[in-house]
Formats: structure tokens, sequence, C-alpha cells
């Protein structure tokens, strides 16, 4: 048996669609000091005296609208990422090592998904956020929690931590084959949009490094498949409160592209392995939405890569280099 272990992480999901569990989820998730970093006390009573009374209801019709039979979209989505590198690890190391799945908020939780690992006693913990560009918000999360489980092991394991992939070869190619899968094209009146999640401007002030990597990450895309200067573009997306934060903005992007005179629109999010609500419903149903109204006539949503077998062999690579390199420490 392998002494190493994986931890693959991902930001979590709501249990059920309903305004009850989305509270709980917002709670944690906005709770934390990594995603809002306000002074506590007035943070707690905004968040308990107007988020939390309101908002949960608006999430879960939105959940609603992209919540399949078998749950979560990005529970469903992360799942299937874990059970393909597993299985696609062994053409890359032997033995493999043990995979556990953890969310960052929710269930489950990183804390619950190590300990099946502590119990079989690895010495080395290989951490895969499922971010390709690293945040302070996200990545730095999910490192929270995992030294703070671990700290409580008898004997902590050697960490070693995929911060990024934003750059990878092999993540680019796979980003820019799913692009050309579907046939998208450039012209004057076709355009592709590339949209990540937003952080707040202030974060990038302060040194997150997050918004260059999406700009280097389209970038090498864009690179790749020879695009046109003029017929992509960027935007962030997701932007919640008062604050700036990275611009431009998705949806403003999305209604001057359509009276700008573009018919056909392909978007597609690269900050996000698996499809979820940000994707399926904030830019797959919304974003259409606003793009028709504003002109255009043909709008197409790239669907997040998910468990697509080149997604899994970036993974597996990056995942059996930190396990090699610990072998020879």
């Amino acid at each position: 048996m392998s002494d190493a272990g994986v931890l693959v992480a991902n930001l979590g999901t709501p249990d059920a669609p309903t305004p009850a569990a989305v509270r709980r989820f917002l709670a944690e998730f906005l709770w934390d000091r990594r995603v809002v970093d306000l002074p506590r006390l007035p943070w707690w009573l905004i968040l308990n005296g107007i988020v939390l009374p309101l908002r949960p209801r608006r999430s879960a019709r939105a959940y609603r609208k992209i919540w399949t039979d078998a749950g979560s979209p990005l529970m469903i989505g992360t799942q299937a990422v874990v059970t393909a590198l597993e299985r696609r690890l062994a053409a890359f190391i032997s033995p493999v090592p043990a995979i556990a799945m953890g969310m960052t908020y929710g269930n489950p939780s990183i804390a619950a998904a190590l300990e099946p690992l502590r119990a079989a006693g690895i010495r080395r913990l290989v951490v895969l956020p499922l971010y390709p560009q690293y945040s302070r918000t996200t990545t730095a999360s999910v490192m929270d929690r995992v030294q703070a489980a671990i700290v409580r092991w008898p004997a902590p394991p050697e960490l070693s931590v995929i911060e990024d992939y934003h750059a990878e070869p092999d993540y680019i190619a796979a980003i820019a084959g799913s692009i050309a899968a579907r046939g998208t094209r450039t012209s004057a009146e076709q355009h592709l949009l590339f949209s990540f999640h937003g952080i707040p401007r202030r974060n990038a002030d302060a040194g997150d490094p997050y918004g260059a990597q999406c700009q280097a990450t389209a970038r090498l895309v864009a690179d790749r498949l020879a695009l046109p200067p003029g017929q992509w573009s960027i935007a962030f997306q997701s932007r919640v409160g008062g604050a700036r934060w990275l611009d431009p903005y998705t949806e403003e992007r999305l209604a001057a592209l359509g009276r700008d005179g573009v018919r056909e629109l392909s978007a597609i999010c690269p900050g996000f392995a698996v499809d979820c609500l940000e994707t399926l419903e904030e830019i797959a149903i919304r974003g259409r939405a606003t793009f028709l109204a504003a002109g255009g006539h043909r709008f197409d949503y790239i669907r997040a890569l998910n468990d697509d077998p080149a997604q899994i062999d970036c993974f597996a690579r990056l995942v059996a280099a930190r396990v090699e390199a610990g072998r020879m420490q």
C-alpha cells in the first residue's frame, strides 16, 4: 500500500435546494474570513440581520433550476473527478494512493474526508484544490481546514499542495480542446468570452494573484487556438455587494457584446473544474438571457471539463509528480 494520500477539495454545495439548507451553507461560507474580511461584529450584524434572512430563498430558487435527480451538479461532478482520477493514476504511479474528497463548506467536510486517510496511517498528503487559479478566498481556505484537521493527528503527514495549475500545458490544451470540439469560431459577429469568478478589487490590490492568473489562462488558450485579437475577451462574474470587484463584469460585458453587433457568442468558465451554480445557472441560463435580450442571436455555453479525460490526465500527472517527489526525499 502507498504511504501517501490525496485530498481532492472543492468549494461545496448545499445539501438540498431548499432555503433552510442554503441558509446553513451560506452561514458557513460567508463567515469565513478568507471570503469576507470585514470586521467581525459589523459583518455578523449584516450577515444575520440582512443576508441570511433574505438571500437563501432567492438562492434556493436558482439551485432548483440546475438540481438533478442525483443531486447537486457540483457534488456529482467532483465525485466523478475523484473516481476517474483514482482509475487514471494507475497509469502514472504504483501503488495508487488513497483518494478522499472534501468540501471547504458543507458536506463532506475536509476534516471528515481526511479521517480515513489518518486511519490508514498515511505519512504524506497531496492536496488538489479544484481551482485552476490561486486565490486566498479559495485555495487558502482549503489549506486553513486541512491544517486545522491534521494538527490534531498524532503524527501529521508531510504536506504537498497543488496551489494552482492555471498555466499547465495539459490544462491549457484541455480547455482549448473543449472549445475546438464545439466548433467555436470567431469573426466580427462571433465572439468567445472567458468568464471567471470575481474577487474584490481590494484583494487583488493587496497581492492576491488570482486576477493575473485568470488573464494568463485566457491568453494562453487564445494563443493556442490562434484567436484573433478583439474576437475574444475576459470578464468576471458573481459580484456581490457594493464594493468594486475585478472587472469588466460578465453581465455588463454580455449586454455590451449583444448591443455591439455580436450575433453568436460562446462562453466558457475556465476557473471552474466542474459545473456548478455559477456556470449552469448564472452563465448558461441568466447569461444567455442577458445576451439575447441585448440583441444577440445565439449563445453557446461550453461546459466545464468535469471528468473529461484530458482534465483527468492533467490532474493525474500533477498528483503523481508530487507523490514521486515525496518518495525521493
